[in-house]
Order: C-alpha cells, then structure tokens, then sequence
C-alpha cells in the first residue's frame, strides 16, 4: 500500500485530548532545551576546574582529575544513565539527593540533566587542559615573576586565554549536548525523542514526525552553533588563526 501523507497532522487535536500534535512537539523542544541547558552548566562548572587540575604540579591531583575524565568518557552515555537512574538510588539514602526520591515529579529532568552534565565536563576537561598546555611556557613564569599565586595564575592567566582558544571545539560540545539530550527519553524525559515515538504510535504519521523532529534538533543545533561563532569573533585573540588584528 503507498503510504499516505498528512502533513497537516500537526495541526490536528490529539485523539482523546484538546492538545494539538504541534503542542506536543513545542513541549518536547521544550524539555530538550531545558536538560541541554541544565547540562551545559553543569558540564562547564565540572569541565573547567578539571581540566585545570590536570596540568598542575601535585600527581595524585592529576591522577584524581584524570581518573575522572577516563571514568566518564569510556562508559557509554546510555550505560551512565541508567547506572544514574537505576543503581544510584539504591546506593545512596534517599536525603543525599532529590533526584532519588522516587516519588519526585522531577526525577527524571535531574537524572538526565546530571548525567548529561558530568558525561560533557570529562570532554570539557579534556579541551580546557589541551587549551592550557598549549600555551607558552613564559605565560606561567610571567604570572610568577609578578608574584601571583597558583591560583591567581590559573584564574587570570591560563583559563582565560585556553577558552578563548578551545571556543570552536567548545561550539562543537555544545550541539552535542543538544543531540545527546535525545537519550532522556530512556528514563521518560519527555523531549523531542519521546516526543516524536509517542507522536508516531498515536497518529501512524511516522515520516512526517520523524522528519519535523529532525528540523528541529537541526534548526536548535544551527542556532547554537551561530550563537557560539558570534562569542567566538568578539573573544578571539588576535594574530591567532582566524582572529584578526
């Protein structure tokens, strides 16, 4: 039989609600740019800080940092979901953390956005000590002779120039925290996946669905990567490639 087309399906009310299959796929975008969002920020308040402890002085602080980038990057992403999602809770007491009270309406949002988050910080951290290794040795003896502190010398000196140069790899991590937020629907998140599964099954219109899920993670991802390019120009350093004079 040939397959007949609907595109106006989404406009249609979804069969035993007032909903329309348009609002379904809104509230999915919704809830993909929430746990992408969540997880961004979680990712760069981890990535950053250990990245920076892999290029100090001290081993076993590199050997803390390295562990956990090597631990997060080499599990699956789906494995490390379902390990957040099934095993932690019954590890820890329910009071160490929201996001094992079964009974939490947001149970899932944290779950997803948390491992999200600590997935994208290992490769975060990777870009950050790349960013600070690379730069000159004389930066470092130069924030030293001035008489600043480790600290003082990360936080003045070598982080802020390693994000201006790791800023395209960084556009890159970010569109994948947007295409990877697609594996919450595993554990129920309601985004764009579970979104278009559900759309699917309800209405047959299957190419339809699928194809305006695709628009949208690709008009989302697109959008991000403008966004990344615009900081990118008015941070670039110039006399680098692409930076200008």
């Amino acid at each position: 039989m040939a397959y007949h087309w609907n595109w106006g399906i989404f406009l249609e009310t979804v069969s035993g609600g007032d909903e329309r299959y348009l609002d379904w796929l809104l509230s999915g975008l919704g809830w993909t740019l929430a746990v992408s969002l969540a997880a961004w920020g979680l990712a760069l308040l981890v990535g950053i800080p250990i990245g920076a402890l892999r290029t100090v002085r001290r081993r076993w602080v590199v050997a803390l940092a390295t562990a956990y980038v090597e631990l997060f990057r080499n599990i699956p992403l789906l494995v490390q979901l379902f390990l957040w999602f099934f095993v932690v809770p019954e590890l820890l007491p329910r009071e160490l953390g929201l996001w094992v009270k079964q009974d939490m309406p947001a149970k899932e949002f944290i779950t997803a956005s948390l491992c999200l988050g600590l997935f994208t910080a290992s490769r975060i951290a990777e870009l950050v000590r790349t960013g600070i290794e690379t730069q000159a040795r004389g930066q470092r003896m130069a924030a030293q002779a001035l008489g600043f502190s480790a600290l003082q010398t990360y936080r003045l000196v070598l982080l802020p120039m390693a994000l201006r140069l790791i800023l395209p790899p960084l556009t890159s991590e970010f569109m994948n925290v947007i295409k990877n937020s697609s594996v919450a629907f595993a554990i129920g998140v309601i985004e764009l996946t579970f979104v278009a599964r559900q759309m699917q099954e309800e209405s047959e219109q299957g190419i339809e669905t699928y194809l305006a899920v695709t628009v949208l993670y690709f008009v989302t991802a697109f959008l991000a990567n403008r966004v990344m390019a615009l900081i990118e120009r008015r941070v670039r350093i110039p006399g680098t490639m692409g930076g200008g004079r």
